[in-house]
């Protein structure tokens, strides 16, 4: 595992607040390294008879992977090299351009520690989705849930990690009205991929609930949606062409440049090439 300490940024930092959330502490997961983790991570070497400088090494990772090892593994979920030569041939794709969009568009992996998958849950989106099922999302507004439920876009409720879940259940449970629990679902992006759940039927899945149920198979059932997606989105043709301003346009949006999304993944190519 990567060394990491105060200052560190990165997936490895994300995986590191996943950990420790699962042991107890309450951090938000923001892939940076703060002085919330750097306390977290003393606390934890003083409780484990570790040498206390708030630095993650070989040791920490040992100790902190061996306390939060699930009773079940689920590395059996995650993508192989075969998975990704598989959906190369379906959608008629260079390999290595399959391999570059996976490396810079995936969240690293499709599961949380505990073996559901990743979620970011949100509330405007929630607030949408209800009144497309016919309910009147003022009508459910309260303090109680300002949390889950709010007509504009911001990031100020987000908890990150597993704690996405209960922000989805909490929205799930304001109303006995089973389309309020489907509208929690589809107002959460799921996987690897990070796809709407509103998404589903335009992907063709059944429902909603049928789109989260594949969520939770495997990573190759997320890289699934996400064939579906760019294929229903007309992102397809430019990932084809090795296009990858296109490509992140349509995937990312029109603030794919601010993120470099594009030279990322033209780099990432001639890494496969």
């Amino acid at each position: 595992m990567q060394y990491i300490k105060l200052r560190s940024r990165g997936s490895s930092v994300a995986f590191l607040q996943e950990l420790l959330l699962k042991l107890g502490y309450q951090i938000p997961i923001t892939s940076y390294f703060g002085t919330l983790t750097e306390a977290a991570v003393k606390d934890f070497q003083s409780k484990n008879r570790l040498v206390i400088d708030g630095e993650v090494g070989i040791k920490t990772w040992t100790i902190l992977l061996e306390k939060t090892k699930p009773a079940e593994s689920f590395g059996d979920k995650f993508l192989d090299e075969q998975d990704l030569i598989d959906f190369s041939k379906k959608y008629g794709l260079e390999l290595a351009a399959v391999k570059a969009v996976n490396e810079v568009e995936s969240s690293g992996k499709g599961f949380f520690i505990d073996g559901r998958p990743k979620i970011l849950f949100e509330g405007h989106i929630f607030w949408r989705q209800l009144k497309e099922r016919g309910i009147d999302p003022s009508s459910l507004s309260n303090p109680s849930n300002e949390t889950v439920l709010y007509k504009n876009f911001t990031r100020k409720h987000y908890l990150g990690g597993t704690n996405e879940y209960l922000r989805m259940e909490k929205a799930a449970s304001i109303s006995s009205d089973p389309r309020v629990k489907e509208a929690a679902l589809a107002s959460a992006s799921w996987g690897s991929y990070q796809i709407m759940g509103f998404h589903a039927l335009k992907l063709g899945y059944p429902s909603v609930q049928n789109f989260v149920d594949e969520m939770y198979i495997h990573e190759s059932n997320q890289l699934e949606a996400f064939g579906r997606y760019i294929s229903t989105f007309g992102c397809l043709s430019h990932l084809k062409n090795k296009d990858w301003a296109k490509f992140a346009k349509c995937y990312n949006g029109p603030a794919y440049a601010q993120n470099k999304y594009d030279i990322k993944m033209a780099k990432a190519y001639q890494k496969y090439s």
